[in-house]
């Protein structure tokens, strides 16, 4: 039989819970890109929102990243003006600025390493060196936790960020400076992984202890994303579902049975949305505004696209799909191919903006050629015409062959475009029955029978109408992700 617990056992509990709640963390965000300042993809928009809402909850949060040669250091202000980084005989000259935000945000400048024309590349090749900067760049981290903020959890993102968790349980294990913190890893994408010779261990002063199957050996290289893995206190990705996923071969890309060694440390946790910046009622982008009460706006910013792309005035009255996208086989190009000219024999209309590989590039090109007026496409990064394609389009399609989270989905969502998704990582967790479609085989006919019966719905305009309304109320703010990314924290501090 159970008991009560008695008036004192309840008042401990009462008082942990209580202290429990009322812990402030102080975390250092270390991530190789950061909205405003520098953005290939989802990265920058996580490491640039996330931490004004854990501040609004209490913490206390930086953010480090590199100082590359797109970053101006007008406004920034230098803070630290020698902290260099020694791998043996080799030195490297370092110079901290902080960048103007509501928040600390360090740049490490180190012009040999990061002054340069990309961030990882150029001309599709990575730069060879790419194991020395990013390890210069964690060891950097750690002089800032020493100098300037000292956290009690480093948040890393991603491979170029995995060695902060290796030099805390290595070079640094006795360093009083780091006892009591904390590492937390999160994958944004397991496919990108950071891979190099053994030979970059001694070239990054890491111990040569740390090339084993439960360290950053991998099938006879380093990997610097398993560093994170394997190093940090504690593990997570951007969605749920991705989470699961990535513990399986289909997508662990060989280390998820190092995943599921980890699997008790191992958390999804949904990525949020700046609704400051896709909000339909108030984007400045598009050609009118539109809500779920008063859709007509939205119509407007249909012909408006049509208009733009030069696609004829009976287009109006039919299904415009969108694509804003990487061109990649992992965004699902490769199915897509396959079923294109299929799919515009539905009488519907595409366009298309994003770069990538050059076959789908030339792909698009082609498409264009062979179907005028039904296909277009824009190669290249285009801000303000990603909005116009989610405020302009009908349904929005996203055919990933994996998507650990997928923040087009909710933008999407919120402008009312109804998604046509594969049902994978974060695609699966923000879409149901009720806001979009899904197809769980990975062909060009499962996409093409999506595509066919979002069209097949878009001709009751009553229900359409409905179904975006319902998707256009759909929270998927920051308030819920990072209440739980400071839940998590807490539990890190705790154990």
């Amino acid at each position: 039989m159970c008991h009560p617990a008695s008036p004192e056992a309840q008042s401990d509990v009462f008082l942990t819970r209580a202290w429990y709640n009322s812990l402030v963390a102080r975390v250092l965000m270390v991530s190789s890109e950061a909205a405003p300042f520098a953005k290939t993809g989802g990265l920058a928009d996580v490491v640039g929102s996330l931490p004004s809402a854990l501040r609004s909850l209490g913490d206390e949060v930086a953010v480090v990243i590199p100082r590359y040669a797109s970053i101006d250091l007008k406004t920034a202000h230098r803070v630290w003006d020698n902290l260099p980084v020694h791998f043996g005989p080799v030195s490297f000259p370092v110079s901290i600025y902080q960048a103007p935000a509501p928040y600390p945000v360090y740049l490490v400048d180190c012009p040999p390493l990061y002054d340069r024309k990309g961030f990882y590349g150029e001309s599709g090749m990575d730069y060879p060196d790419n194991h020395i900067r990013f390890a210069v760049f964690c060891r950097a981290a750690l002089g800032i936790a020493r100098v300037l903020f000292r956290p009690d959890i480093f948040h890393c993102h991603d491979w170029q960020t995995g060695l902060v968790p290796a030099y805390l349980r290595t070079a640094f294990a006795t360093d009083p400076t780091f006892f009591g913190c904390r590492t937390l890893f999160t994958i944004h994408n397991l496919g990108y992984q950071g891979l190099f010779p053994k030979a970059a261990l001694a070239e990054v002063a890491l111990d040569p202890s740390v090339y084993r199957p439960d360290g950053m050996e991998f099938f006879g290289r380093v990997s610097y994303i398993k560093a994170g893995i394997e190093f940090a206190d504690a593990v997570n990705t951007v969605s749920p579902t991705y989470a699961r996923e990535i513990q399986t071969p289909e997508y662990g890309f060989g280390l998820d049975a190092r995943l599921r060694g980890r699997a008790s440390v191992l958390t999804g946790i949904l990525n949020g949305v700046d609704y400051a910046d896709w909000n339909p009622q108030t984007d400045p982008l598009i050609p009118a505004p539109y809500s779920p009460q008063d859709l007509t706006g939205k119509a407007t910013c249909k012909r408006r696209l049509l208009e733009e792309f030069g696609f004829p005035a009976a287009a109006l009255d039919r299904p415009l799909l969108g694509i804003v996208s990487r061109f990649t086989r992992q965004k699902g190009f490769d199915i897509l191919a396959e079923v294109a000219a299929r799919i515009v024999a539905e009488d519907v209309y595409l366009v298309a903006l994003g770069t990538g590989d050059p076959e789908f590039e030339d792909f698009f090109h082609l498409m264009q050629q062979e179907h005028p007026g039904r296909i277009a496409a824009r190669i290249g990064f285009d801000s303000p015409l990603a909005h116009r394609i989610e405020a302009g389009a009908d349904i929005f399609l996203m055919p990933s062959h994996y998507e650990p989270c997928g923040l087009n989905q909710m933008y999407s969502l919120r402008y009312g475009t109804v998604p046509v998704a594969r049902a994978t990582g974060g695609l699966d967790d923000t879409i149901d029955v009720g806001t979009g479609f899904k197809f769980a085989g990975y062909s060009g006919e499962a996409l093409l029978d999506a595509v066919k019966a979002a069209v097949r719905a878009f001709a009751d305009r009553e229900n359409w109408q409905r179904m975006m309304r319902r998707g256009m109320s759909m929270d998927f703010s920051w308030k819920a992700p990072a209440a739980a990314y400071a839940e998590l924290y807490r539990r890190i501090l705790a154990r």
